[in-house]
Order: structure tokens, then C-alpha cells, then sequence
């Protein structure tokens, strides 16, 4: 398939995905497509499923997949219009019920003095997009802004078991809410902010996306498979399609990772989902080892961000 097929065959996906390819490939906004994702397809799928006490699954984080948190991370990367009233009504009910001591979102008893870092990294993002009030997520900013590490990223086994390094996927996690945040436009310790996501982005090219920053070897095989959703899992895709959202300029440092990401198009020129998390889901909406709309239209984002043919 040439690019024009590529983005009819796209097209004929689910609302959320023809939104994002109007807009992110085609430079149109179509904010009536968008409206649609609410009330079919997929986002529809998602929203029918939320239980009468505000809560998908059992309660906030439990099970995985079909958490209220997980349902929410699906429903922000859907584009969902950001003034869903039943998702911010379940945001409302999450900040009342489930704050930790520390000012970030509890899990379970066992997060109720320190919340999980790369959990509020999910939770600002998505809490963010849909426009709840700065004022309520300034604890979940202090919470977050208390973690960063000597290596300018962030790990949520720091406050389990004592990690003196980094983690990729607490980092990505983080960078992701705290851009949401700022492009929602609130300035709550704006230049804090600002420094940590340069010091995370420096992390992650730091390591090439995915290898060694002392022996150079692959870090986790893993962070090479694409998939999606993502969940609170890194990869190389989803670092370079967050470098794309955030505006950062190329650096040589991804060359490796584009590289792979390459030679993973088939030859009609599609991506594959290569591998599905294990785990309870709603429904499944890609399957493995098939072209996947998503991670074909993430590559083309990324590939135009970036002026790659």
C-alpha cells in the first residue's frame, strides 16, 4: 500500500482512530468526529461498562485491566472529549475517596502512606486532559516532585524497595502527566515541572531509549515489542510517540530506536501488534500479530514529527 491507502485502510478503524489520523496526520480537527467516540465504538464500549457506584472494575485499581484507573488511561488515549461528564465525575470520586497520605493516589492498604509514583504519573495525565480543577491536583504534583531522583528520572520501587536508579517506565509515565498538565495550561510549579521533564527526557535519550548507560546492552527485551495498549508499560514506540506530543526536536540518540522501530513495517506498510499485555480486559481491540491501526498510526506521527520518510 502506498501512504494514501495506508491512511484509507486507517480510516476505516474506530471513530478514535479516525479522529487522531484527521488531525495528526491530516492536519484536520474534526471535533464532530470526535464527539462520536462517546457514543460508538470503542469509547462507547468503555463508558457502557462503568458500574452505578462511578467505578469500572472492582474500584480504583483492581483488577488490571478493567480498573477504574486503566479504564480512564484508555479513555484519555481514545481522545475522548475532554468534557465527558461521567469520567469527570469518576476523577471527582477517585481525589475525594482514594488520596494516600502523601498527597498521591492510594492503590490499596498498602499504598495508603506513599502512593506509587509511576500510578500518579497516569493519573495526571488523564486527569489533566479532562480538565479537572488545578487546585486538586496540586497534592498530586508535591507527591510526584518528591520522588525525582539523583538521575533526574523517577522509580516507584523507591519508596518499596529502596531503588537507587531510575525506572523507564515510572519516568515515561511521569513525563506524559506532567506534559498533560502543563499543556492544560496550569502553572502550579511551572519551572519544577519544566526541569523535571528535561532531566526525564535526558534519562530516557541518556539510555538510547532502551539500552545499558553502563555496558550498552539491551535493557529489556520488551521495550522493542510494540503493543497497545501500553498500560503502565514502556517502550520504544511509545517513548518516540510521546517525544512527538511534547514537541521535542530530533536528537541523534533515537536514531537506534527508529531504526528498530523500521524495520518492524511490513511491507504493505503497516505496523504489526506485536504482543498483548496479559491480564482482564474489557474487550480485546487489536489483535496480536496482526496490523494494528494503533501502532500504525503512532508511527506515522512520529515519522511526521519528525520529517522521516
Amino acid at each position: 500500500m502506498n501512504k494514501q491507502h495506508i491512511i484509507e485502510w486507517l480510516l476505516e478503524g474506530d471513530a478514535s482512530v479516525q479522529y487522531q489520523v484527521w488531525r495528526d496526520l491530516l492536519g484536520v480537527d474534526k471535533k464532530k468526529l470526535q464527539d462520536t467516540i462517546a457514543a460508538d465504538g470503542w469509547g462507547y464500549k468503555f463508558l457502557s461498562m462503568r458500574h452505578s457506584n462511578g467505578h469500572w472494575g472492582d474500584r480504583f485499581y483492581q483488577p488490571k485491566w478493567i480498573s477504574t484507573h486503566y479504564t480512564l488511561l484508555d479513555l484519555r488515549n481514545l481522545n475522548l472529549p475532554s468534557n465527558n461528564k461521567m469520567v469527570k465525575e469518576t476523577i471527582e470520586l477517585v481525589l475525594q475517596n482514594d488520596k494516600a497520605d502523601d498527597g498521591g493516589i492510594r492503590l490499596g492498604p498498602s499504598t495508603t502512606q506513599h502512593s506509587d509514583v509511576c500510578v500518579n504519573g497516569m493519573f495526571l495525565n488523564y486527569a489533566s486532559y479532562f480538565k479537572t480543577s488545578e487546585i486538586k491536583l496540586r497534592s498530586i504534583i508535591d507527591s510526584i516532585l518528591a520522588e525525582i531522583m539523583p538521575d533526574g528520572g523517577f522509580n516507584c520501587r523507591t519508596t518499596r524497595s529502596g531503588a537507587k536508579h531510575s525506572s523507564l517506565h515510572s519516568t515515561l509515565s511521569v513525563l506524559e502527566g506532567f506534559t498533560e498538565f502543563q499543556k492544560a495550561g496550569y502553572t502550579y510549579r511551572k519551572k519544577e515541572i519544566s526541569d523535571a521533564i528535561k532531566t526525564g527526557i535526558e534519562f530516557i535519550l541518556m539510555h538510547r531509549l532502551f539500552l545499558s548507560d553502563r555496558t550498552g546492552q539491551i535493557i529489556d527485551k520488551s521495550f522493542l515489542k510494540l503493543t497497545y495498549p501500553c498500560r503502565w508499560r514502556y517502550d520504544i514506540l511509545r517513548a518516540m510517540d510521546y517525544f512527538q506530543y511534547a514537541g521535542i526536536k530530533w536528537d541523534n540518540r533515537m536514531a537506534e530506536a527508529m531504526t528498530y522501530l523500521n524495520k518492524k513495517q511490513n511491507k504493505e506498510g503497516t505496523w504489526n501488534m506485536q504482543v498483548a499485555h496479559s491480564g482482564q480486559v474489557h474487550f480485546i481491540m487489536e489483535k496480536a500479530g496482526k496490523p494494528s491501526r494503533w501502532n500504525t498510526l503512532r508511527m506515522l506521527r512520529v515519522k511526521k514529527h519528525f520529517e522521516i520518510e
